[in-house]
């Protein structure tokens, strides 16, 4: 139990209580025996024992790496659940992306967390109350942006998934705008890449430009820069996802 809890607790902040806790100390109370809720509460205290002075303005504690990694996992959990079954494609999709981001030893561990997780009912309205009130803007649209790869990982978007996401978003205050161009970045349509630079067919070439700018400066990278090198890929991918469409634009118009 050492070594897991040691890495369960090394990266955690506001994620160690509230429902996320609750949901992780269920997953590892499942798999190790003699783990007790009173075990995460000491990780818990041992953690703002360490980090008392990493908090916000409004004196929440600083979100973590590992708190956006366990964000990740609890909501990828609802939303593979959301169409009555757990596919394969999906589980291999949430695994693949952790690999890619923590490597995969890290990625081992909170595999082993999340298939315990998906075994547990969990509220998604208190799970997003928890995140939003820690957790920057930023962040919350790079966890809708990994949703939508989870639904579409099966290639076969229900629309209970989709409904599943839109609650999400709105329980994290991401505005419709925002869901939309997330949205679009992952199915085609014809008016894809005026979603995603959240403008409308009509806008004129300035808008447009001032669309793609406005897009630029929410979706930069930079932005996520405090969750560590590892949460930079899945920004970068909205980020061209941006200059794409900006280009398709350009060239339909001529610009």
């Amino acid at each position: 139990m050492g070594n897991f809890t040691k890495w369960l607790g090394a990266g955690l902040g506001f994620t160690l209580g509230g429902p996320i806790g609750a949901a992780i100390g269920f997953a590892v109370g499942s798999f190790v025996d003699g783990f007790t809720e009173e075990d995460l509460t000491k990780e818990q205290q041992e953690y703002q024992r360490k980090f008392q002075g990493n908090r916000d303005e409004n004196g929440n504690l600083n979100t973590q790496s590992g708190d956006f990694e366990m964000s990740l996992l609890v909501l990828a959990s609802i939303v593979i659940k959301s169409d009555g079954k757990v596919d394969q494609r999906e589980l291999d999709y949430v695994r693949a992306q952790f690999v890619g981001m923590y490597g995969k030893e890290r990625a081992n561990s909170a595999f082993k967390l999340f298939n315990a997780i998906i075994k547990k009912e969990i509220s998604s309205r208190q799970v997003c109350i928890q995140i939003r009130e820690h957790m920057p803007h930023a962040s919350r649209l790079q966890l809708l942006h990994f949703l939508f790869g989870i639904a579409k990982a099966d290639e076969s978007v229900v629309e209970a998934e989709v409904e599943d996401i839109r609650k999400i978003a709105g329980y994290l205050y991401v505005n419709q705008k925002d869901f939309d161009s997330i949205k679009a970045m992952f199915y085609d349509a014809s008016d894809t890449a005026y979603k995603i630079l959240e403008i409308e067919k009509i806008a004129s070439d300035i808008e447009v430009k001032r669309g793609y700018r406005k897009m630029v400066k929410k979706y930069h990278p930079d932005k996520l820069q405090g969750l560590g090198e590892e949460h930079l890929k899945g920004a970068n991918e909205k980020f061209q996802s941006i200059q794409a469409a900006y280009e398709k634009i350009k060239t339909e118009r001529g610009l």
